[in-house]
């Protein structure tokens, strides 16, 4: 529950509400964009408030997500969340019920609409799969942007040298050290309608979560983003349940710590590479720190 300490530093605080278009002077925020994080000290603990949360959605998140013909980019889709979930088999077993990551991902094929039959024929076809490997490639994009690219190949040289060529073509490079600018950390999201900024904070703190965000996915739909510690992600979607809101997906994610500001022909650059990356078979997905200049 939370604390009357804690209560008061929220309600005096006033957070800006989650969609506006007049700009609020805030505390500064975290980032690399030379902000430092407020805190809130008190009995319970403490919960940062992101910059993406503060801003309003990120616009980068429109910019990245290169749309094309629907059929095609539907069934990229499905070929994404067939080798993830053959990666959550290889790593626990094909029985939802005893495979936390198979399970949520299950959960998000069916909030995309994915066929049962297709799910099911995924998860028997990773049983079967011939053995491959997984590898996190560690890169920099246009403005220097940190990128991981999780990759799942039964031919490492292969899949190395067809990141190294579409990086060189799109004014990127491998990179080590750019997991630094990345946590592994849960991730719960769930409609951002009818819940203020205050409500999203304080729904935060008694679900147990570190961090709250805005954001806007492939379909334009703003959401919220719960961040929360690995161990804690089963109690803090049973609790966010709980408090009345709907989750549609809940996972594990590498969550930027350091935010990297483009311009928007380096976000432009930047979204060409990204696409091209993950349009590799071999790509599960790709990660990025990028932040609109705005």
């Amino acid at each position: 529950m939370l604390g009357l300490t804690l209560l008061r530093a929220l309600r005096t605080q006033r957070p800006p509400r989650l969609v506006g278009t007049v700009p609020v002077r805030r505390v500064p925020l975290s980032g690399s964009c030379g902000l430092s994080p407020p805190c809130w000290t008190g009995p319970v603990r403490t919960l940062r408030l992101s910059t993406a949360f503060c801003a309003g959605h990120n616009k980068w998140s429109k910019v990245k997500h290169i749309k094309g013909p629907k059929d095609e980019a539907r069934g990229k889709i499905i070929a994404k969340f067939g080798m993830m979930i053959r990666i959550a088999v290889k790593e626990g077993g094909s029985n939802p019920e005893l495979n936390i990551n198979l399970a949520n991902l299950v959960e998000q094929c069916r909030s995309k609409n994915i066929p049962k039959a297709s799910i099911d024929a995924a998860i028997k076809n990773a049983e079967k799969a011939k053995p491959a490997s997984q590898h996190t490639f560690e890169a920099r994009g246009p403005g220097g942007c940190a990128l991981l690219i999780e990759t799942l190949t039964d031919n490492n040289t292969r899949t190395h040298q067809e990141i190294k060529r579409l990086l060189t073509k799109n004014r990127g490079t491998l990179s080590d050290g750019a997991r630094h600018n990345f946590t592994r950390m849960g991730v719960v999201m769930a409609p951002a309608e009818n819940v203020s900024a205050e409500k999203a904070l304080e729904m935060a703190i008694e679900a147990g979560a570190e961090d709250v965000q805005e954001t806007e996915e492939e379909e334009e739909k703003l959401q919220l983003k719960f961040v929360c510690a690995v161990s804690d992600l089963n109690k803090v979607r049973g609790s966010l349940e709980g408090l009345g809101l709907h989750i549609t997906s809940a996972g594990l994610e590498f969550v930027t710590r350091n935010h990297s500001c483009l311009d928007q022909e380096q976000m432009e650059a930047a979204s060409s590479l990204i696409e091209a990356l993950t349009d590799l078979p071999d790509v599960v997905r790709v990660w990025d720190n990028i932040q609109a200049d705005s």
